[in-house]
């Protein structure tokens, strides 16, 4: 599930684990009512989409005060989260970490009994699977979602959700939820849809963080921030476009390569730390790299490329 940072404008390719979806433009919105716990940022937005499609939508803060732009708006605002529970089948909770989710669920008791709760609070796949048995014990159906838009692209035509839990309960409500965006199905296991939010946003954290290291090196020299973004974005991109065949070479295992091995990587990445050493920059950043480049070399992996270091990452 989404934090408050940017993040991918597009879905993902579609693969057997995820079959991605958009709403349909000529489908009429649906009138089902939906309560929404929690108004950050992000809730906010979910809710003043479900508004603006049309449903009737309860809202419920820790802080009251949040719930009056949305009650302005049409909203129903709710005293207590028991009170926005028992006033829809559909129950959206978007709050700022699953202990506050734990924290709201234990005062729900069994008012949660045969609703469908939408958890879409970033977490990981172990916390969602455990909501999803807590759920269940109380009666409730339980879907989890991981949003990959930021709070100003919600209803927007790139804005998608990934949903994974109790299948039959994202199929009834679904239409509903298509209101955020485009739908995306990754499976039963309650847990895949954390998982691929969280493999998404790695990717998009490792970005930002090569793109602030760049504008910080150039910035020793007063080169303006403004001035290397285009270059940087192009350069960027361009290098994205490796991905696929990085992805072939993991699943297969076979990681020789005729563009860049692990030696000529290892050879090269000390340059990178003494740059930013001596143009005063921290590299902090970047010193682990070098140390996974070392261990790769030492393990024999010389003439492999890149994408045997995702090998490595993992705990044996």
């Amino acid at each position: 599930m989404s934090p408050s940072t940017p993040s991918s404008t597009s879905s993902p390719s579609p693969s057997p684990a995820i079959s991605p979806s958009s709403p349909s433009a000529t489908a009429p919105p649906s009138t089902a009512p939906v309560s929404v716990l929690g108004l950050g940022m992000m809730g906010t937005a979910l809710a003043t989409a479900l508004v603006r499609a049309g449903h009737p939508v309860t809202v419920w803060n820790r802080t009251p005060a949040r719930t009056g732009p949305l009650v302005a708006q049409g909203a129903t605002p709710a005293g207590t989260p028991a009170d926005a529970v028992t006033a829809s089948p559909l129950v959206v909770l978007c709050l700022l970490d699953n202990a506050n989710v734990h924290e709201v669920l234990d005062t729900l008791g069994d008012t949660v009994s045969g609703r469908t709760l939408v958890n879409l609070t970033n977490g990981t796949p172990a916390q969602a699977r455990e909501l999803a048995a807590r759920a269940a014990e109380r009666g409730a159906r339980y879907i989890d979602g991981g949003i990959m838009a930021v709070p100003q692209m919600i209803a927007g035509p790139h804005a998608y959700v990934l949903y994974s839990g109790d299948e039959e309960a994202y199929r009834a409500h679904r239409a509903t939820l298509a209101a955020f965006g485009g739908t995306t199905w990754t499976g039963t296991d309650p847990g895949l849809a954390a998982l691929h939010d969280l493999g998404l946003l790695t990717g998009m954290y490792g970005m930002v963080i090569g793109v602030l290291q760049a504008f910080a090196l150039v910035r020793t020299e007063n080169i303006r921030a403004a001035d290397f973004a285009e270059p940087l974005v192009t350069w960027i991109g361009a290098m994205l476009a490796g991905a696929p065949e990085w992805a072939r070479a993991i699943d297969s295992g076979e990681h020789l390569t005729d563009v860049s091995s692990i030696a000529v990587n290892q050879a090269a990445f000390p340059n990178f730390l003494a740059a930013y050493r001596d143009q005063g920059i921290s590299g902090e950043l970047f010193a682990p790299f070098q140390k996974l480049l070392d261990r790769a070399m030492a393990e024999g992996h010389a003439e492999d490329g890149l994408s045997r270091l995702a090998e490595l990452l993992r705990d044996e």
